[in-house]
């Protein structure tokens, strides 16, 4: 049975080094970033905390959560740049922010940036740590960005969208780690206290040994954008963004992730070694849609023999569940909602009142870590459950078994490399206005 995973170890360094070193811009975006030094006289608290600027790229539903969650993290957060490439989304953003954290919000007009150059402007602000959460397939090279100005960052999932994403993104990883910056996962169920808890408990041999895994992520379609006369094709899509498969990576590399990787921790992060897979459109048949699955089931097939059977679903008037069940030679455990063992060992997890869920949590130990001055990097599994991801949703697209092996060296990636408003729709509507979708069996990918 895989032995738990452990934290990497750094070397310690004060709190006011490590807030001094993060405000020091490494060159590559603009000289504007190396006004980020800290200056000391500005903390105010009498718990003698420092300030720590941040900055947010995307500023979607997430990207504004993830900046509240970081106000109410740290007292000493300031939220200082939003960046995002629609200028209604920044002030929306703005104004959400503004209420939950008044005393914590210091974007001025000045520092609120749209368009497709608005990232580099967050990231050449004052801002020492950059949040992103926008359209999934910018956030390999955000990262990158944001490790070239000398940033701690941390990356909404999925992290990478294709094969040639994730390779670049574990390089941009590395990179971090030579230069003492973090790289933060938003792959908050591994700060889901209750999941975190069973988690150790299935890992200390709770259940015996894993037999089998099953994951569920089934729901009606959600974060959906009716298209508008005002708009182009190309900003509708990106308005809609979700629901493309060429900015998001489609519904297993969304949703399945999560627990995907709850399974990745138990595996000790081992990686599967094939899938195969079934999916497609059955209901979703309207423009709003775009042109992902509304659903799909993956088997994947670890080294050990263990087995992942992962299901998937977005439709209206459906069984619904999100969740995780781990069977083992000698009981099982159910994560999720509720946390519990049954079998050889009883146990189920007793949520605290006002416990906060994993979103908040991953922003809590984010800023815990920089107030201990400790630098820590989850490129590891954040390469790895978001490759696992991937190879589903392509063995369901191709209908073929795929190695997990053939699919970490695979050239096939998302077109256009490069894309903004200027950009021809790489998929277009049909004159029933519905897009075109991958047809397992004849979906070839690279």
């Amino acid at each position: 049975m895989p032995k738990r995973a452990t934290r990497n170890s750094q070397p310690h360094t004060s709190r006011r080094e490590f807030l001094k070193k993060s405000g020091k811009a490494l060159g590559g975006v603009a000289a504007a970033g190396a006004a980020g030094k800290l200056t000391l006289e500005q903390s105010a608290y009498a718990a003698g905390s420092d300030v720590i600027k941040v900055g947010v790229i995307g500023c979607g539903g997430r990207g504004t959560g993830a900046a509240i969650n970081a106000a109410a993290a740290d007292k000493g957060v300031r939220i200082v740049a939003l960046g995002d490439i629609f200028e209604d989304h920044v002030q929306s953003a703005r104004a959400q922010i503004q209420k939950a954290a008044p005393d914590q919000t210091a974007v001025d007009d000045a520092h609120c940036f749209a368009g497709f150059d608005a990232y580099k402007n967050v990231i050449a602000s004052d801002a020492q740590v950059i949040l992103i959460a926008c359209a999934s397939r910018f956030h390999p090279a955000y990262v990158k960005a944001c490790v070239d100005a000398g940033k701690h960052v941390f990356v909404e999932k999925p992290h990478a969208i294709d094969p040639p994403g994730v390779r670049a993104l574990a390089g941009y990883c590395e990179e971090a780690r030579a230069k003492n910056l973090i790289v933060a996962s938003g792959l908050q169920m591994r700060h889901e206290p209750g999941v975190v808890e069973c988690g150790n408990r299935i890992l200390d041999g709770a259940i015996g040994d894993i037999v089998a895994m099953e994951v569920n992520f089934l729901r009606a379609p959600y974060v959906i954008r009716e298209p508008r006369p005002e708009w182009s094709e190309i900003q509708f899509q990106f308005r809609n963004w979700y629901h493309f498969r060429w900015l998001s990576g489609d519904d297993v590399v969304q949703s399945l992730i999560h627990p995907i990787d709850i399974c990745q921790r138990l595996m000790g992060e081992e990686p599967p070694v094939m899938a195969h897979a079934m999916g497609g459109r059955a209901q979703l048949n309207d423009k709003k849609f775009g042109d992902v699955f509304d659903h799909t089931a993956v088997l994947y097939e670890y080294k050990n023999g263990v087995r992942l059977y992962g299901f998937v679903r977005t439709q209206y008037n459906c069984f619904n569940e999100y969740s995780v069940k781990v069977f083992g030679t000698k009981g099982r455990a159910f994560m999720i909602g509720q946390n519990y063992i049954e079998g050889a060992t009883k146990w189920e997890y007793e949520r605290k009142k006002g416990e906060p869920g994993g979103h908040q949590m991953e922003q809590n130990h984010l800023f815990a870590q920089i107030r201990a001055g400790k630098i820590f990097n989850n490129g590891l599994y954040m390469v790895r459950s978001t490759l696992a991801a991937i190879l589903g949703q392509m063995a369901a697209y191709t209908g073929k078994r795929l190695l997990w092996a053939d699919v970490e060296k695979s050239n096939w990636a998302y077109e256009p490399a490069v894309a903004d408003f200027n950009t021809e729709p790489p998929v277009k509507p049909n004159e029933k206005g519905i897009y075109p979708v991958p047809i397992p069996g004849e979906t070839k990918l690279g």
